[in-house]
């Protein structure tokens, strides 16, 4: 066989072995390539899920640690005072072992709506108070009584220099408008029963002059004629209206009544 054809033969088995080669080689990359491209959206959609699950993740801690905070803020901010108290947070007795004596204490409401306050102690058998609760209008306001028994000191001890374990508690509670205070009010609204304030006892002594025992005096002073001004009945405005559109004038009533007592007493003489 003459060499230019073994050589063209060889030459073209070579080509065609040399073109096989490149295809299978062609079509490997391809299927790497294709295979790593797989592979990498794969990969980025795995991590565009994980981003996903750390951002709401994220998001729902914190809502959660924004509500936490709101929750303790609020817990911690103090309660708006519905009423306003002299004194504050004492209540002032005059040192009298064995006997009763008397604390006041003005109770003013500072709120828009009207409001029912009442009295607890932690000794309902020797303490009460005047009056124990009551519903106070915008801006209106009392002085309460509040009477105490003070036990003789056992072996001689000055109690006076001593403070009294006895506290009492002001619990206010909002109110829809002017109705009759009734104490279960408290106990059907618990939810919405503010705490006021807590009044601790503190002895005076009766012999020694101070300002805080003027000022009690001066406001049992005023208790006392409020006391006696709700007592009385009301002044007559004038005629009272007696059915629909009928008037009666009680002048013109008495006078009748005075000229047929006359009328009769002439009749028997």
């Amino acid at each position: 066989m003459p060499f230019w054809q073994t050589s063209t033969g060889t030459g073209t088995g070579n080509g065609n072995a040399t073109s096989s080669s490149t295809n299978t080689t062609t079509s490997s990359s391809s299927t790497s390539s294709s295979s790593m491209s797989s592979n990498n959206s794969n990969g980025n959609n795995g991590c565009q899920q994980n981003q996903s699950n750390q951002l709401g993740e994220a998001r729902s801690s914190l809502y959660y640690s924004t509500n936490a905070m709101s929750f303790v803020t609020k817990s911690l901010l103090p309660t708006r005072r519905r009423l306003r108290l002299d004194p504050p947070n004492k209540l002032f007795f005059p040192y009298e072992p064995g006997k009763q004596v008397r604390s006041a204490i003005g109770i003013k409401n500072t709120s828009k709506s009207h409001v029912a306050f009442k009295f607890q102690t932690t000794a309902p058998k020797s303490c009460y108070m005047r009056p124990p609760g009551a519903i106070l209008a915008p801006g209106e306001s009392l002085i309460a009584t509040v009477f105490k028994f003070v036990e003789p000191p056992e072996n001689n001890e000055r109690l006076l220099d001593q403070k009294s374990r006895v506290k009492f508690k002001i619990m206010s509670l909002k109110v829809k408008g002017e109705m009759e205070y009734v104490p279960e009010m408290f106990d059907e609204q618990k939810d919405q029963v503010a705490v006021e304030q807590i009044l601790r006892v503190v002895f005076l002594d009766p012999e020694c002059p101070s300002p805080a025992l003027e000022k009690l005096k001066r406001q049992l002073a005023e208790a006392e004629a409020e006391l006696e001004a709700r007592k009385k009945p009301p002044e007559d405005a004038g005629p009272r209206v007696v059915g629909e559109g009928l008037v009666i004038d009680e002048w013109k009533e008495r006078r009748e009544r005075y000229l047929a007592r006359q009328q009769v007493e002439v009749d028997s003489v």
